[in-house]
């Protein structure tokens, strides 16, 4: 088993089932949105997520227990951006919205993190990635607006859309402050057991105000079933096969697979939750995808595939 996990051919074939994993958050949430509230399912995903990691941790953490302690305020910051707005924060928004269109918005954080770097890092913008960026942005423009160009003109957008929005906007936020010296220079393992930790931690008080007047705890096999998938299919599984996939073959490469988050995430729609193609989507996925790609594809990607050692 470990010499089959150690080959490339396991290695792609993790890394083509992650996206898949990640996209199945935003279809699982919409399912399960009407069955229980939305801290509740953040709660209890990342709940499951950190019981779970914190045994694989605990040897970590106190190796390097003076490091989190003064890493802490970090943590908190990641937990609420990554696990309160990205989680309870998003499927509330998934009341409001689709999953269809939650997934074509919500995978466009990669636009909002280069944009991020350039603004507080002064990374430097080749032209390619402007028009990335100035394609995926035109591409959330008609997804939000259902390619009505009246709705951009006076505003009237779906507040279900602009959560995403704002969820993808947050994740990106995440993703570069993650990048804070102090934080990623501990284990992988240890940082996202101490980030899922605090978001847990934070998702409580929301947690305690839906137990006033709703189940607060899984009723049924299959609201059960949804949490489960959420912490260990969307949660440690998507997380492991992305670092799995770092490990193996460089964050260049792996980041490629996550091109697949969109097709991936609108098929399931489609199929699991009857959701419906519009005009609107198709135009969206073109604009959005291919801006996300022609911003972030690696010009020397071909080099660093071609390198992978052959087992």
């Amino acid at each position: 088993m470990a010499r089959f996990f150690s080959s490339s051919l396991a290695t792609y074939a993790v890394l083509a089932v992650m996206p898949l994993m990640f996209s199945s958050n935003l279809v699982i949430g919409r399912a399960a949105a009407d069955a229980l509230s939305p801290a509740t399912l953040a709660f209890w995903r990342w709940g499951l997520a950190f019981l779970c990691l914190i045994v694989l941790a605990a040897p970590l953490l106190k190796r390097h227990a003076q490091d989190v302690v003064r890493e802490a305020p970090t943590f908190v910051v990641l937990g609420f951006l990554g696990m309160v707005i990205c989680g309870t924060f998003v499927y509330a928004s998934l009341h409001h919205t689709t999953a269809t269109n939650a997934t074509l918005i919500y995978t466009t954080s990669p636009i909002f993190i280069i944009l991020l770097e350039r603004i507080f890092r002064g990374r430097a913008f080749q032209w390619r990635e402007w028009l990335g960026v100035i394609l995926a942005i035109i591409g959330i423009a008609v997804v939000v607006s259902r390619g009505d160009l009246n709705a951009i003109l006076s505003f009237d957008f779906n507040g279900g859309d602009l959560g995403i929005l704002v969820a993808a906007i947050s994740w990106a936020v995440y993703s570069v402050v993650i990048k804070k010296k102090g934080v990623s220079e501990l284990p992988t393992t240890l940082s996202f057991c101490i980030i899922a930790g605090a978001g847990t931690l934070l998702i409580v008080p929301n947690v305690a105000i839906d137990a006033v007047s709703a189940h607060i705890v899984p009723q049924t096999v299959s609201q059960w079933l949804s949490v489960l998938a959420l912490a260990f299919v969307s949660a440690l599984g998507a997380f492991g096969a992305y670092q799995y996939g770092i490990k193996r073959v460089g964050p260049a490469t792996t980041g490629l697979f996550l091109y697949l988050l969109t097709p991936y995430g609108v098929l399931m729609s489609v199929l699991f939750l009857g959701e419906r193609l519009h005009t609107f989507h198709t135009i969206g996925i073109i604009l959005s995808l291919g801006g996300v790609i022609l911003a972030t594809l690696p010009r020397d990607i071909v080099a660093r595939t071609a390198s992978l050692k052959k087992q």
